[in-house]
């Protein structure tokens, strides 16, 4: 009809509006913007089925009050500003719809020149970063005459809330060459800007800030700092903010816990779990998720199960990340029957992506690849579709039990069935696999496919490969990149050192010796931990602190004695060599 420039009239649009009741709201808003074009919204029959439109579709309930179909000659600011707050904080409308209500009481606002006051500006701008609509909120920003701290924070804080740290952080810079001084409602989302980018002075700076400005009284800039402070790797500051704080909620504490779980420090984080537990603040599913890491991995199973007995008195299990955290856990520290027994409470139709992962990640570890691949055909026909986590933990379950062929198909099927660009993590598996089984020259080409840079988590499994599989040409390639990445990781140039050792290159192993020495490196020792009774004990390379260190290191000679006895029994039964 339009292709004939036949145009319709109201009883057209009328017929067409209420087809869109039973088959496609979204057309009806397409087709309500044509009959603003054509002007027909002025004829009550169409205004009246475009009312009931939204009225049955639940959309825009708010704007029948307001009468929002009718010309409008209201001026007040009040009214614009209410109006604008409800069109972003109506629970009952998809965010789609608000977004497209927000513009149009923005246009509007600026035909009305209403855009020149500053209250309704920072209503129009707070709607948008509601919305997450970053474009038009920045476009709002920068048209405004006038600006003060509240815009200015409300966009630094849109900026780091969706995921855009480092434009927020210089966007204050703009504001405090401006003149304007950075408050408490500046400081909070400048510090979680902070923490994402591990920006370590920057985070001084803005915490002498915090100092100057009078705001470190508050609770939460201190919770924030010490997240920040973990995240770039200074925990011993973050346990200092953590001690100034005079009233520790239970977000100080959690924030704490997460900062020694994070740098494995691990007993640390089970003594400030108790300290936490005696001064009488209870352990929320924040918490439960935060220590469950630290257990996990130091093997503490009898601690995962006093925090699992907790969880269920304290009704947290109830939540699917606590419950997935548990199955993890249980999982590491070697309980797979339990890991699986939670998985199953589930019924498959309430699984979801995550519980599937965690439990096919479970048997990889474990070296369980049969059942991996069985829960991963199980996981297609409850029509769950994987995603790359699956993906990696099939790779690992291949890599740990040595599946070439099998690793090849699922690599396969992850890019060509399924779509997906392998990441950093893939190519590291796929390298592990081939490196592994002696296929050194292939896991090098694999390398070369990568279409980004590869990082340290690729070629670490090839130097290793190359120690394996004696290989020196391609361990001084893979180990110089590494060098590149990691100057400071002394392990690289120990493997390497190694590799030389093997092939009799005496020279070069006193080279990196003596690169070592100049440098200043060392390696970093290896911990170990083992629960007894309840109890969690740590040991070091040559260490001697714990308090029966003497016998510990006595049963060790026997046992070294015992099985170098066994190694000269078993060498009787040897066949001679020809």
């Amino acid at each position: 009809m339009v292709e004939k420039l036949m145009y319709p009239d109201e009883e057209s649009f009328n017929f067409v509006l209420r087809c869109c009741f039973s088959l496609s709201h979204e057309q009806g808003v397409m087709i309500h913007g044509q009959i603003v074009k054509l002007g027909m919204d002025e004829f009550d029959l169409v205004a009246n089925t475009l009312k009931e439109l939204y009225e049955n579709s639940g959309f825009f309930t708010f704007l029948n009050e307001h009468k929002s179909f009718e010309k409008m000659s209201v001026r007040e600011l009040n009214y614009w500003n209410n109006l604008i707050s409800e069109a972003c904080g109506s629970g009952k409308i998809e965010e789609s719809f608000q977004l497209f209500c927000g513009q149009a009481l923005h246009s509007v606002a600026i035909v009305s020149n209403l855009c020149e006051e500053i209250s309704v500006n920072t209503a129009i701008l707070s709607m948008y970063v509601k919305l997450r609509s970053l474009e038009d909120a920045r476009l709002v920003f920068e048209k405004m005459p006038e600006k003060d701290l509240v815009v200015w924070n409300i966009m630094i804080s849109a900026y780091m809330g969706n995921g855009f740290p480092k434009e927020s952080l210089e966007l204050i810079y703009c504001m405090v060459r401006l003149g304007f001084r950075p408050d408490l409602f500046t400081a909070i989302p400048a510090i979680l800007s902070i923490t994402q980018l591990k920006y370590t002075e920057w985070g001084k700076q803005m915490h002498a800030h915090v100092i100057r400005n009078g705001s470190d009284y508050q609770v939460s800039v201190h919770n924030s700092l010490i997240d920040m402070y973990s995240a770039c790797n200074a925990l011993n500051s973050a346990h200092k903010v953590f001690g100034m704080i005079m009233d520790k909620t239970v977000v100080s504490w959690s924030a704490m816990i997460k900062g020694y779980a994070m740098h494995d420090q691990c007993l640390e984080a089970l003594s400030l779990l108790s300290k936490m537990k005696l001064s009488g603040t209870r352990v929320d599913f924040i918490i439960v998720i935060n220590i469950l890491p630290a257990f996990a991995k130091i093997g503490a199973l009898h601690y995962v199960r006093y925090l699992h007995g907790y969880s269920l008195k304290a009704n947290l299990d109830s939540l699917k990340s606590v419950k997935t955290s548990f199955l993890s856990s249980y999982a590491k520290c070697g309980c797979i029957e339990m890991a699986r027994k939670l998985f199953d409470e589930e019924k498959r139709n309430h699984k979801d992506l995550i519980a599937w992962n965690s439990m096919i990640s479970a048997y990889s570890k474990h070296g369980e690849w049969f059942q991996c691949f069985q829960l991963y055909n199980q996981m297609k026909l409850s029509d769950i579709v994987p995603d790359q986590v699956t993906f990696l933990g099939l790779l690992t379950a291949c890599v740990n039990s040595g599946l070439v062929d099998k690793g090849k198909e699922i690599f396969k099927e992850m890019v060509e069935t399924y779509g997906y660009q392998p990441s950093q993590e893939h190519h590291a598996c796929m390298v592990d696999l081939l490196g592994r089984a002696g296929k050194v020259d292939e896991a090098r080409k694999i390398i070369d496919t990568i279409s980004l840079k590869p990082d340290a988590k690729v070629y670490g499994p090839l130097l290793s490969a190359c120690k394996i599989h004696p290989n020196t040409r391609f361990a001084e390639t893979a180990a110089q990149k590494l060098i590149n990445m990691e100057p400071k990781n002394a392990g690289n140039y120990v493997l390497l050192s190694n590799i030389y050792a093997a092939a009799g290159k005496w020279d070069k192993v006193a080279k990196m010796r003596s690169f070592l020495r100049d440098r200043g490196l060392k390696k970093i020792p290896g911990c170990s931990w083992l629960e007894l009774n309840g109890q969690v004990h740590e040991f070091r390379v040559a260490d001697q602190s714990h308090p029966r260190s003497a016998d510990i290191y006595s049963v060790l000679k026997v046992l070294e004695f015992e099985a170098g006895d066994m190694e000269d029994y078993l060498e009787l039964f040897d066949p001679p060599i020809i």
